[in-house]
């Protein structure tokens, strides 16, 4: 399924949000893709002490008024989810299909315990393609009962995010397209708040659609470059491009703390 729910590109950025509710964020995990401490690693970082060393696989979740969006489902997720008592999600938002940002979507399971209603799952559409073969047993043509009731939805513009609840509630996200190395992923704004990970481009489209935007979230790996993602030097300009008021770099390596 495509959903173009909002084609009214005219409208600028800032005019459609105008309405979006206050918004919670909580950063889920910051870590890249092998979690901090890494495994069988005995650096500073990886055998510190100190509780900001240790970073697990990224994920957002942000209540906007009471609804609640979910932007990755990584390994980590079932844990990130207990740990910060999250406890209602009206869609999950993927960036890409990578491991580190996807294979805990089974633990969507228990939000259906309660309430039956399908579960929106937006993404790209390479995303929602190879989300659809990995996990052909969840939103394939013919799901495993007792699976999550996902329903996979294929963005490529502004869309509004419906509640799953009785409240008549609505929010609107825009899909913002950058480069993760040779892939097309997708950041996404909520209001005046931005979380771009997995980023080694921008497009100038792309920027022009974070006008006006207070707080960034935005993929930084490491001092050194990487074809696939942000460095640190590369994120800062990045930053500057976007004029957020506030940025917060994500998805770094255990080489920093």
């Amino acid at each position: 399924m495509t959903t173009n729910a909002n084609p009214a590109t005219d409208i600028s950025p800032i005019d459609r949000h105008a309405r979006t509710p206050s918004l919670s964020v909580t950063l889920l995990g910051t870590g890249t893709s092998t979690g901090i401490p890494v495994l069988g690693c005995d650096c500073d970082v990886c055998t510190s002490d100190d509780p900001r060393d240790t970073r697990t696989r990224c994920a957002c979740y942000v209540r906007a008024g009471e609804m609640g969006l979910l932007i990755d489902t990584g390994p980590d997720f079932r844990q990130q989810a207990l740990r910060e008592g999250v406890e209602r999600i009206d869609a999950v938002c993927y960036t890409h299909h990578h491991f580190d940002h996807v294979v805990g979507i089974d633990d969507l399971r228990p939000f259906f315990f309660e309430n039956k209603r399908a579960l929106p799952c937006y993404a790209h559409a390479t995303t929602a393609a190879r989300l659809r073969r990995n996990y052909d047993y969840i939103v394939g043509d013919d799901p495993y009962p007792g699976a999550a009731n996902l329903d996979m939805e294929v963005v490529e513009e502004p869309f509004e995010v419906p509640s799953r609840y009785d409240d008549a509630a609505s929010v609107p996200v825009d899909p913002i397209l950058l480069r993760h190395g040779d892939m097309p992923v997708y950041g996404y704004r909520l209001g005046r708040f931005a979380y771009l990970t997995d980023a080694s481009a921008i497009p100038e489209a792309s920027v022009a659609q974070l006008q006006g935007i207070d707080v960034l979230v935005l993929d930084a790996l490491r001092p050194e470059p990487h074809p696939t993602h942000f460095s640190f030097e590369e994120a800062v300009a990045a930053a500057r491009r976007i004029g957020a008021r506030e940025t917060y770099f994500v998805h770094m390596t255990h080489a920093v703390r």
